[in-house]
């Protein structure tokens, strides 16, 4: 299906001042971010540990066996599973192992195919004992997208292709600059700051088509994320946050010490709020682009106040939704504090979750933003394409057509 508009006087000289006036600057400005940030190449990749060698194999049998008591103590326990775990290596070769035990120890039955570590003897060297440490489900994980692939091509057709497309691309610049660049040491919040915009010109473009439905979209959410972007850094600063709340970020400050911590907070709040940011500008974009073909006599005030009241409606999901997604993130962490009887004041104004709660509220604060500001462009764009002849009275206007019809959509 294709949505064909015909044309629309004075709408691609809109659409033409839109684009040199805000997108050719703000892509000039990406483009030369990328090149002045972009990770060197003198780093040296870096190098599994010495000994540590990672194997994969599958279970062919699990033989239990009574487990001995430790030195000092009186009993086993009695949720502690003893014995040996033979396996077969990629290679042919059949090793054995002990059957994992502890918290959280990978369970295995004959036909699991596992991922073990050969481990070092007492003397450093390299010994014959092998470890189990996970499952390996590369091939689960690779049906699981490909069912997600054809789910989103069944229903979006060629949006949906498009879809997948610039999935794809975010994760090339995740992967290949973000990450890179401030393992090399660059600022986290212009590495992010840079990332996000690339993201985001190349994604909703190849996505949603080169239409001023689109430009319009690409600029409430370049607006929307610098003033999240700004917040950012202010309620950090004025909530003392370090960056440094749990054990992987404590173990990166210690082993990658040039990261700025604080930085690297910033920049994971862009990036996270970029994703809900263009579903709300892309949205209220095409919700006022719609309005105003519905009704052709609808002016600015009538197409801002229509489109802003869906948007509240909008927003008011997208906050539980946010809220919701860090608490479940953080549920092992409030059972564990609930468990400790921790005092809530205390809960709430520790740096671990004291993080979360700035990350929602400005994450939540740049998308109220985004409404208005993309609405407002939205309006006035399709206002002043419905504006009819001075010297024509506006009930005589013939009907008209999609304002935006500067550049024709996509097929779906």
């Amino acid at each position: 299906m294709s949505h064909h508009h015909g044309p629309l006087p004075g709408g691609p000289a809109g659409a033409r001042r839109l684009t040199l006036l805000f997108l050719v600057p703000a892509a000039l400005l990406t483009v030369l971010g990328l090149l002045l940030l972009w990770p060197g190449s003198s780093s040296p990749p870096a190098q599994p540990a010495e000994g540590l060698t990672r194997y994969t194999g599958e279970v062919q049998a699990v033989t239990p066996a009574p487990c001995a008591a430790s030195p000092g103590d009186d009993a086993v326990p009695a949720d502690q599973v003893c014995g040996t775990v033979e396996v077969r290596l990629a290679d042919g070769s059949e090793v054995t192992a002990d059957i994992p035990n502890g918290p959280g120890a990978v369970r295995v039955e004959p036909g699991d195919d596992i991922v073990l570590l050969r481990l070092l003897d007492g003397e450093g060297g390299v010994s014959e004992t092998y470890s189990i440490v996970d499952h390996e489900r590369g091939r689960e994980l690779w049906l699981l997208g490909a069912a997600f692939a054809l789910a989103v091509i069944a229903f979006g057709r060629w949006r949906g292709v498009t879809a997948l497309a610039g999935l794809g691309l975010t994760f090339v610049v995740l992967l290949l600059f973000v990450v890179p660049a401030i393992l090399d040491g660059k600022s986290p919040v212009l590495v992010a700051v840079v990332g996000a915009a690339a993201i985001m010109l190349t994604v909703l473009y190849l996505t949603h088509g080169f239409s001023v439905t689109t430009s319009i979209a690409v600029v409430g959410t370049l607006a929307s994320l610098t003033i999240t972007a700004l917040l950012s850094a202010a309620a950090t600063a004025g909530t003392h946050l370090s960056g440094v709340a749990d054990e992987t970020a404590n173990f990166l400050s210690i082993t990658e010490g040039e990261i700025n911590m604080r930085g690297l907070l910033l920049a994971g709040i862009v990036i996270g709020s970029l994703g809900v940011l263009d579903d709300v500008t892309v949205t209220q974009s095409a919700t006022v682009a719609e309005l105003s073909q519905a009704n052709p006599a609808y002016g600015f005030r009538q197409l801002y106040g229509a489109a802003t009241r869906i948007g509240r409606a909008h927003i008011a999901s997208v906050i539980n939704t946010i809220v919701l997604a860090y608490a479940g993130a953080s549920l092992p962490l409030m059972l564990l504090f609930a468990a400790g009887g921790t005092p809530v004041s205390e809960l709430l104004t520790g740096q671990l979750v004291a993080q979360e709660l700035v990350r929602s509220a400005v994450g939540t604060i740049g998308l109220i933003t985004a409404v208005p500001i993309t609405t407002a462009l939205a309006a006035y764009a399709a206002a002043r394409g419905a504006r009819p002849a001075i010297d024509e009275p506006r009930s005589a206007a013939p009907p008209r057509e999609d304002p935006w019809a500067a550049f024709a959509d996509r097929p779906d």
